[in-house]
């Protein structure tokens, strides 16, 4: 028997899937973990409670099934868009990751569009403008207050993509969830070295980009073994939670769009399937 397991590190909870083949859900589970507010409009949370939410929600779903960890053939990542988890040479973290409701980083915005040249040429490079939400402005936040930790930081991941290291011990995200970082150059499918060097950041500060279906490691034998599973088991690419949230609800043909609301104090969204007129 073949399962599979798809991993959503949310902002309430992580919550975990096992499938068979024809896509039939057998067993899922959920781990909550809470979000810290140290001061008005900022948003975070610890890493280790998202592997935490992980190991549990996985076993549980394991125990319900009633398989042996070797029958689950591969895992895909979903998650929250836009977090920031920053680590040092030892892959410590080096601070709790700023989430994408966080609201610290208006002047972070502005820098960018000016670095850029002005908010067209920025939306040229990577489609999207500066907003207080993305990743890019969290990274140069961490530079103006913080520029110790700064000093130690060899790694920005997000947060699906950190739960991928701790399982495969490979630094890698996806196009979906790269898109949402304000550093992808989106039409090339890979990071824009124009807006970094504006930006004077490294490249090697991020991962490899894959697409979604795309094998990005196979468990270490310390992730296999924390979880209940094979090494063998493969870890794909996987999607942001927007792009994966539009697959699930079936936005997948032309003619069809998905609308997310949300409030920046909130992490419920509304989604709406709509045909275009």
């Amino acid at each position: 028997m073949s399962i599979y397991l798809g991993i959503d590190i949310g902002t309430s909870g992580t919550k975990t899937l096992a499938i068979n083949p024809e896509g039939k859900i057998l067993a899922d589970a959920m781990e909550t973990y809470p979000c810290y507010v140290p001061k008005p409009l900022w948003s975070e949370q610890d890493p280790e409670d998202w592997w935490q939410a992980t190991v549990k929600s996985v076993r549980k779903v394991l125990q319900k099934v009633r398989v042996q960890g070797s029958e689950v053939k591969a895992i895909g990542l979903s998650g929250q868009m836009h977090g920031s988890v920053f680590l040092d040479k030892r892959d410590r973290v080096i601070r709790r990751a700023i989430l994408w409701n966080d609201q610290r980083t208006a002047a972070e915005c502005d820098e960018i569009e000016r670095r850029a040249g002005g908010r067209k040429k920025l939306i040229k490079m990577v489609a999207n403008p500066a907003l207080t939400g993305f990743t890019a402005p969290k990274i140069l936040w961490l530079r103006n207050h913080e520029p110790r930790r700064f000093d130690k930081l060899r790694k920005v991941l997000l947060p699906k993509d950190d739960i991928r290291r701790r399982m495969t011990g490979e630094y890698a995200t996806d196009v979906s969830d790269a898109s949402g970082m304000l550093l992808l150059d989106v039409v090339r499918r890979t990071w824009s070295k124009k807006l970094l060097s504006a930006l004077e950041l490294d490249v090697d500060l991020f991962g490899t980009c894959y697409e979604s279906e795309e094998v990005t490691g196979k468990l270490t034998p310390e992730a296999a073994r924390a979880m209940g599973l094979s090494t063998d088991c493969v870890v794909v690419g996987g999607a942001g939670d927007c792009a994966a949230g539009a697959v699930g609800n079936g936005i997948v043909n032309r003619g069809v769009l998905s609308t997310s609301i949300m409030s920046h104090s909130a992490s419920s969204v509304a989604l709406i399937r709509k045909p275009v007129l």
